[in-house]
């Protein structure tokens, strides 16, 4: 069972729980609203056409006993310069502090590869040592970028070895992610 614990516009105002956290993350636009959907069997996640429309960090109470934050996405959706700013500090200081965060599963859209912003994120996590998985999302579509950027995890030390390949839309490669979070 899934709960919606509640939407959050500051760190500090997240409920301090002694559940394991895992977070998702990824390019506006990537389906990160619609995987999380799709690993938990249940449509708790808001989604949209529209990029940007996360701008809180949400989080779900899984079983009570892991908590799943869902955070906004990055480099597509069209805010301020401000706006902008304040999301890429809000996540840092979410990413240095959040103790009980267990690992962040980056997304990163299959059709286009990693973008700068990715590779960015992966960088700071690999030098403050936060454990990161590399989730391909929209596997079932075409490719529109032949030339991408090829993600080694020998490059990145904080990365978890296997990059993983998903479809929300199709249900397909969910199962390493339910067996990280503990979901039958």
């Amino acid at each position: 069972m899934i709960k919606f614990v509640g939407s959050f516009e500051t760190v500090k105002s997240l409920p301090n729980s002694h559940f394991s956290e895992y977070a998702f993350i990824g390019r506006s636009n990537v389906g990160k609203s619609s995987l999380i959907n799709a690993v938990v069997g249940s449509v708790v996640a808001r989604t949209s056409n529209t990029p940007g429309r996360t701008q809180s960090l949400n989080l779900f109470n899984l079983d009570d006993r892991v908590m799943i934050a869902d955070l906004p996405g990055y480099g597509y959706a069209k805010v301020s310069k401000v706006d902008a700013m304040r999301w890429l500090q809000r996540l840092e200081e979410y990413l240095l502090t959040r103790r009980q965060l267990k690992r962040l599963f980056i997304l990163i859209d299959s059709r286009i590869g990693a973008r700068d912003s990715d590779l960015d994120l992966m960088d700071f996590c690999d030098a403050n040592a936060i454990p990161y998985q590399i989730v391909y999302t929209k596997k079932d579509k075409k490719i529109r970028e032949k030339t991408q950027v090829q993600i080694k995890h020998t490059d990145h030390g904080a990365m978890i070895p296997e990059i993983l390949e998903t479809s929300a839309e199709k249900k397909t490669g969910l199962e390493q992610i339910k067996a990280t979070l503990g979901i039958k």
